[in-house]
Protein backbone atom coordinates (compact mmCIF):
# COMPACT_ATOMS: atom_id res chain seq x y z
CA UNK A 1 0.00 0.00 0.00
CA UNK A 2 1.22 3.40 -0.33
CA UNK A 3 2.60 5.86 2.28
CA UNK A 4 -0.08 7.96 4.04
CA UNK A 5 -2.09 4.43 4.94
CA UNK A 6 -2.33 3.16 8.55
CA UNK A 7 -3.95 -0.53 8.67
CA UNK A 8 -6.97 -0.24 11.20
CA UNK A 9 -7.77 -4.23 10.87
CA UNK A 10 -7.19 -7.28 8.24
CA UNK A 11 -9.80 -10.22 7.62
CA UNK A 12 -7.22 -12.98 7.57
CA UNK A 13 -9.67 -15.69 8.39
CA UNK A 14 -11.06 -14.38 4.81
CA UNK A 15 -8.11 -14.85 3.32
CA UNK A 16 -7.93 -18.37 4.57
CA UNK A 17 -11.58 -19.15 3.61
CA UNK A 18 -11.53 -18.50 0.01
CA UNK A 19 -9.45 -17.55 -3.19
CA UNK A 20 -9.69 -13.76 -3.62
CA UNK A 21 -10.16 -13.25 -7.44
CA UNK A 22 -9.71 -9.58 -7.35
CA UNK A 23 -9.83 -6.47 -5.34
CA UNK A 24 -11.29 -2.93 -5.31
CA UNK A 25 -10.68 0.05 -2.67
CA UNK A 26 -13.89 1.82 -1.53
CA UNK A 27 -15.01 4.23 0.53
CA UNK A 28 -17.24 3.82 3.75
CA UNK A 29 -20.25 5.86 4.49
CA UNK A 30 -20.03 6.22 8.36
CA UNK A 31 -22.22 8.07 10.61
CA UNK A 32 -20.74 10.28 13.77
CA UNK A 33 -19.10 8.86 16.14
CA UNK A 34 -18.19 5.26 14.44
CA UNK A 35 -15.30 7.42 12.77
CA UNK A 36 -13.34 7.55 16.29
CA UNK A 37 -14.07 4.22 17.05
CA UNK A 38 -13.02 2.68 13.50
CA UNK A 39 -9.57 4.93 14.10
CA UNK A 40 -9.57 3.02 17.75
CA UNK A 41 -9.33 -0.16 15.96
CA UNK A 42 -12.96 -0.97 17.55
CA UNK A 43 -14.59 -3.30 14.67
CA UNK A 44 -15.34 -6.92 13.81
CA UNK A 45 -15.52 -8.09 10.38
CA UNK A 46 -15.00 -11.88 10.46
CA UNK A 47 -18.47 -12.47 9.12
CA UNK A 48 -19.20 -9.78 7.35
CA UNK A 49 -19.54 -9.51 3.62
CA UNK A 50 -21.08 -6.99 1.14
CA UNK A 51 -24.53 -6.73 -1.29
CA UNK A 52 -25.40 -5.14 -4.57
CA UNK A 53 -29.26 -3.84 -3.62
CA UNK A 54 -30.57 -1.16 -6.32
CA UNK A 55 -27.20 0.03 -7.73
CA UNK A 56 -25.56 0.45 -4.14
CA UNK A 57 -23.54 -1.37 -2.57
CA UNK A 58 -23.88 -2.59 1.32
CA UNK A 59 -21.86 -4.27 3.42
CA UNK A 60 -23.81 -6.67 6.32
CA UNK A 61 -22.44 -7.84 9.60
CA UNK A 62 -20.08 -5.68 10.26
CA UNK A 63 -20.56 -4.17 13.52
CA UNK A 64 -18.63 -0.79 14.92
CA UNK A 65 -18.51 -0.28 18.69
CA UNK A 66 -20.23 2.45 20.46
CA UNK A 67 -17.57 5.23 21.24
CA UNK A 68 -17.19 5.10 24.45
CA UNK A 69 -16.72 8.90 25.10
CA UNK A 70 -19.61 9.70 23.27
CA UNK A 71 -23.13 11.31 24.71
CA UNK A 72 -26.85 9.67 24.33
CA UNK A 73 -26.44 10.48 20.25
CA UNK A 74 -24.46 7.00 19.55
CA UNK A 75 -24.74 5.17 16.38
CA UNK A 76 -26.00 2.06 15.72
CA UNK A 77 -23.37 -0.42 15.98
CA UNK A 78 -25.18 -3.16 13.73
CA UNK A 79 -26.77 -0.99 10.98
CA UNK A 80 -25.56 -1.80 7.58
CA UNK A 81 -23.26 0.51 5.81
CA UNK A 82 -23.15 1.55 2.18
CA UNK A 83 -20.36 1.51 0.54
CA UNK A 84 -19.05 4.21 -1.92
CA UNK A 85 -18.33 3.04 -5.40
CA UNK A 86 -18.14 3.80 -9.17
CA UNK A 87 -20.93 3.12 -10.78
CA UNK A 88 -18.86 1.18 -13.48
CA UNK A 89 -17.23 -0.77 -10.63
CA UNK A 90 -20.42 -1.45 -9.10
CA UNK A 91 -21.37 -2.86 -12.90
CA UNK A 92 -18.39 -4.88 -13.02
CA UNK A 93 -18.69 -6.13 -9.71
CA UNK A 94 -22.50 -7.25 -10.08
CA UNK A 95 -21.70 -9.15 -13.37
CA UNK A 96 -19.21 -11.35 -11.41
CA UNK A 97 -21.24 -11.85 -8.29
CA UNK A 98 -24.04 -12.97 -10.77
CA UNK A 99 -21.65 -15.73 -11.78
CA UNK A 100 -22.32 -18.99 -9.83
CA UNK A 101 -20.18 -18.95 -6.37
CA UNK A 102 -18.68 -15.13 -6.15
CA UNK A 103 -18.82 -13.15 -3.19
CA UNK A 104 -17.74 -10.25 -1.69
CA UNK A 105 -15.82 -9.68 1.30
CA UNK A 106 -14.10 -7.20 3.23
CA UNK A 107 -10.36 -7.86 3.43
CA UNK A 108 -8.84 -4.99 5.03
CA UNK A 109 -9.97 -1.87 6.64
CA UNK A 110 -7.41 1.22 6.77
CA UNK A 111 -7.06 4.90 6.72
CA UNK A 112 -5.69 6.50 3.77
CA UNK A 113 -5.23 10.67 3.98
CA UNK A 114 -7.32 10.63 6.74
CA UNK A 115 -10.39 8.98 5.11
CA UNK A 116 -11.55 5.26 6.37
CA UNK A 117 -11.22 2.84 3.08
CA UNK A 118 -12.47 -0.98 2.85
CA UNK A 119 -10.41 -3.01 0.46
CA UNK A 120 -13.40 -5.28 -1.03
CA UNK A 121 -12.33 -8.75 -2.61
CA UNK A 122 -14.13 -10.87 -5.26
CA UNK A 123 -14.16 -14.16 -3.67
CA UNK A 124 -15.08 -17.51 -4.24
CA UNK A 125 -15.25 -20.34 -1.60
CA UNK A 126 -12.68 -22.59 -0.50
CA UNK A 127 -13.49 -26.37 -0.40
CA UNK A 128 -12.03 -28.31 2.69
CA UNK A 129 -9.02 -29.99 0.59
CA UNK A 130 -8.02 -26.20 -0.48
CA UNK A 131 -7.74 -25.40 2.83
CA UNK A 132 -5.73 -28.52 3.63
CA UNK A 133 -3.33 -27.51 0.80
CA UNK A 134 -2.75 -23.69 1.91
CA UNK A 135 -2.05 -25.10 5.28
CA UNK A 136 0.88 -27.49 3.91
CA UNK A 137 1.96 -24.96 1.68
CA UNK A 138 2.40 -22.46 4.57
CA UNK A 139 4.01 -24.68 6.48
CA UNK A 140 7.12 -26.03 3.71
CA UNK A 141 7.38 -22.14 3.55
CA UNK A 142 8.05 -21.93 7.10
CA UNK A 143 10.07 -24.76 7.54
CA UNK A 144 12.56 -23.44 4.08
CA UNK A 145 12.73 -19.81 5.92
CA UNK A 146 13.82 -21.90 8.95
CA UNK A 147 16.60 -23.73 7.21
CA UNK A 148 17.98 -20.28 5.29
CA UNK A 149 18.08 -18.78 8.66
CA UNK A 150 20.05 -21.77 9.99
CA UNK A 151 22.61 -22.01 7.03
CA UNK A 152 23.35 -18.15 7.53
CA UNK A 153 24.29 -18.09 11.18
Amino acid sequence: MAENVKIIAQNRKARFDYFIEDSYECGIELQGTEVKSVKNGNVSFADSFAEIQNGEVWMRNFHISEYAFSSIFNHDPDRKKRLLLHKEEIKRLQRKVDEKGFTLIPLDFYLKHGRVKVTLGVCKGKKQFDKRETIKQRDLDRDMARDFRKDLS
